[in-house]
């Protein structure tokens, strides 16, 4: 011992882990990955195969977390696996005290002391010797773990300094204990602590198996009353007496009988009942089929609602409650027409598609109050599970039936108006594509044996009156949009709006605000001045929110004990609303060079959009800003080559395009853009710029230009041309082929308009170009 002792360097490299300890003269396979380990057994290696071993306390490799008690090991098998990993068979060679670190990096060297062990032993050591023996035979009685010839073989060892290194290092002892052990030189301290230890695991293993033992006997014990309570149940059936469960059996079968429950139905219910009458209450199968017919008995599988078909009553009804919107329930009362004629409501969905508070959503309401049917509504928006559609399997804990079947149950009739708000904000994620399971609902041919994933049964939807909504047709996958009939709801005009405001909305917020019974009025010119200044949309709802915010500080004023009368005018309007908000983008705007008008749509309404272009000494390089869509990038690039292939005809000098870099912007930059239509806009900027000639700022355009220059038909015209005469706009340039889609607009829409329709862009630029060239 001696001699391995002396041939310990002063300084070694240090092997650090925080959930292993090592022993003199035992042996320990390890497995290193860590790139600092590495290079410990690396510089082992390649010297005397030595290193030191020290727990680590705080686990991030800092000298000052290591113990000061470790053990020198020796190297004695090394094997580098594939994965990078150092496999290892370490021996230890006998305990050391670090005595102070000589380096930390890339690994720890440490200065040791080697700890000689005591050589003499007393009475009391081998006593204490013979009670671990003892100890360590107990444990093996309640584990198995240990082999009782080690045991045996620990009786032959001479040195009692080993036999409790040993025993320390083989039984399942806390770390920290394991490390008190290492650093107890003295045997007799030593024994006397791992005697501790081996007590309190034996106390410990008892009381484990005490537990199991009891576990295997309360088992025993629910089984025999699992058969008693049987025995008892053929008893009373024998005996003709019933139970609480058998009651609850004969009231389900009460349920499907009264309930007139289709016959497949029925047959799936009374095999649910069969299935329910052999299951103890306290099985958790129990509980799930008693919910699954709660569900099958209580929907309303042939419970319909009477039709009121009685068409000018409904008429009435859908014209007090909506103003405008001829197309709208036009095709609602040919619908119903229908109805009334064949005797059944089988047809396509329709679908209104418009700008944000136009009706959509209310016009359905006023259909179900129409029809005297219930009315469900539910909101697509953000949705996307499948099962949010389906259900899911009654395999899963806490399955549930989907919306639809969900919402059907609770109306209790199997023919309302159901209205699918915000169809266009569906998602997809991987819990499926609610859009997919949207086809069967959404399909006439197939709607009738809609099978919801819980339910796993044909339930008939051909009666029910599906409507759905949308702000924009693009995100709706095509297979669906071809299952409904589109209905456009178009941005309201300024007479509309006023209309809606005195008949619905005024009067609302009257009731909703407390001033019924004040004196409050606010006149046309109002108005006017509220849509035109305060709000820019294409439905009422901020128009609503403005006059709310009118009568909730007139409410306030009322709460103070003034009398009124409240007569609002124009010049009322900027004490309640403050500043205006929006202005006629012409207002103070001059005809510019590089600067064009457009007219873009967005899902949210007709918008005008200013196009600003300028060029600075460079090489040809253009940059593009304002959150522009790939196709309006497409869009420029088309114009700029249109330009530089008809630089003569333009008299454009050609080294402008390599001679200069070009900037091209559309403001509100945080706004995304996209779409073609913005061609010919692109276009004509590019053109001013290149020609330094200034853009008349009163006419607006609109239309997807080619590489040949031609101008092609675009969509969104009315929106458009509502954006253009909300923006004070007069004179428009729209392409030849959109001449025929503007002819059945209302008169109020192209009242005072001057419209120019034009299949080339030269001609557009005819009339745009200033003719002085600016210098």
């Amino acid at each position: 011992m001696e001699d391995n002792n002396s041939r310990i360097p002063r300084t070694l490299p240090v092997l650090h882990l925080n959930n292993v300890v090592m022993f003199p003269y035992l042996l320990m396979p390890l497995v290193v990955t860590d790139e600092e380990s590495k290079l410990v057994v690396d510089h082992a290696l390649s010297n005397d195969k030595l290193m030191a071993y020290f727990l680590d306390r705080g686990g991030e490799g800092d000298a000052q977390q290591l113990e000061s008690v470790g053990t020198a090991v020796s190297i004695l098998r090394m094997l580098r696996n594939q994965d990078g990993s150092i496999s290892l068979l370490l021996q230890g060679t006998s305990r050391i005290r670090m005595q102070r670190a000589t380096q930390h990096e890339p690994f720890i060297m440490v200065d040791v002391e080697v700890i000689a062990e005591p050589t003499g032993e007393d009475m009391e050591v081998q006593a204490n010797r013979t009670i671990a023996l003892e100890l360590l035979d107990k444990i093996s009685q309640e584990s198995s773990l240990l082999n009782r010839e080690m045991i045996a073989g620990l009786s032959n060892i001479k040195q009692s300094g080993r036999v409790a290194d040993i025993i320390a290092g083989n039984i399942e002892l806390q770390i920290s204990d394991r490390q008190r052990i290492l650093e107890l030189v003295d045997l007799r301290q030593r024994y006397k602590y791992l005697n501790n230890c081996l007590a309190e695991l034996i106390r410990q293993m008892r009381l484990e198996n005490h537990i199991r033992n009891n576990i295997q006997l309360e088992m025993n014990e629910d089984q025999r009353r699992y058969y008693l309570r049987e025995q008892m149940d053929a008893i009373r059936r024998e005996l003709g007496e019933t139970d609480e469960v058998s009651k609850e059996i004969f009231k389900w079968q009460e349920l499907v009988e009264k309930n007139q429950l289709p016959e497949y139905v029925k047959e799936v219910a009374l095999d649910e009942l069969d299935r329910l009458a052999v299951m103890q209450p306290a099985s958790s199968e129990y509980g799930v089929i008693r919910n699954y017919l709660d569900w099958i008995v209580n929907l309303p599988w042939t419970t319909y609602s009477k039709d009121r078909l009685d068409m000018k009553k409904i008429e009435r009804i859908l014209t007090k409650d909506h103003y405008g919107l001829e197309k709208p329930k036009e095709r609602i009362l040919e619908y119903i027409a229908v109805k009334k004629l064949k005797g059944q409501l089988k047809g396509p969905i329709l679908c209104f598609v418009g700008p944000p508070g136009t009706g959509k959503t209310s016009i359905g309401k006023s259909v179900a109050r129409a029809l005297n049917r219930k009315f469900i509504r539910m909101s697509l928006g953000g949705i996307h599970d499948e099962a949010e559609i389906r259900g899911h399997r009654r395999t899963y804990i806490g399955a549930m039936p989907g919306k639809i079947i969900t919402e059907i149950k609770r109306q209790g009739t199997a023919n309302p108006v159901f209205m699918l708000d915000e169809i266009d904000k569906l998602g997809r994620d991987f819990r499926g594509d609610p859009a997919s399971a949207l086809l069967e609902v959404l399909d006439p041919e197939q709607n009738n044996s809609f099978v919801d994933n819980y339910l796993n049964l044909p339930f008939d939807l051909s009666e029910v009156m599906f409507i759905t909504t949308a702000n924009s047709l693009d995100t709706i996958p095509a297979p669906l949009r071809d299952r409904m009939e589109i209905i456009e709801f178009t941005s309201y005009l300024e007479h509309d709006k006023i209309a809606i405001a005195k008949n619905y909305l005024i009067p609302r917020e009257r009731e909703d605000n407390g001033l019924a019974g004040f004196p409050v009025s606010m006149n046309k010119s109002a108005l006017q001045e509220i849509i035109r200044h305060y709000v820019r949309e294409a439905g009422v709802r901020t128009l609503q929110r403005r006059i709310g915010s009118i009568f909730r500080k007139i409410a306030r004023e009322a709460a103070y004990g003034e009398a009124g009368p409240w007569d609002i005018k124009s010049q009322d309007i900027q004490k309640y609303l403050g500043p205006r908000k929006f202005t006629h983008e012409l207002a103070n705007r001059k005809p510019e060079i590089g600067i064009a008008t457009g007219l873009a749509w967005t899902s949210y309404g007709g918008e005008i959009l200013f196009c600003e272009t300028t060029r600075m000494p460079g090489k040809g390089a253009v940059i593009l800003t304002g959150l522009l869509g790939e196709v309006m990038k497409e869009s420029a690039r088309i114009a700029l080559s249109y330009l530089k292939a008809h630089s003569a005809q333009y008299k454009i000098d050609p080294k402008d395009f390599n001679n200069y870099d070009l900037h091209i912007h559309f403001p509100a930059g945080a706004v995304p853009k996209d779409g073609p239509s913005a061609g010919i806009t692109l276009t004509t900027a590019l053109a001013s710029l290149f020609m330094q000639r200034k853009v008349k700022h009163d006419i607006a355009m609109t239309g997807e230009v080619t590489l040949q220059g031609k101008v092609l038909p675009i969509g969104g015209l009315k929106e458009k041309i509502l954006a253009a005469k909300r923006a004070g706009i007069k004179k428009l340039i729209l392409p030849e082929e959109n001449r025929e889609s503007i002819s059945d607009f209302a008169e109020e829409i192209l009242t005072g308009m001057d419209i120019t329709f034009v299949t080339d862009v030269s001609e557009a630029l005819k009339l745009l170009i200033v003719a002085p060239k600016v210098k």
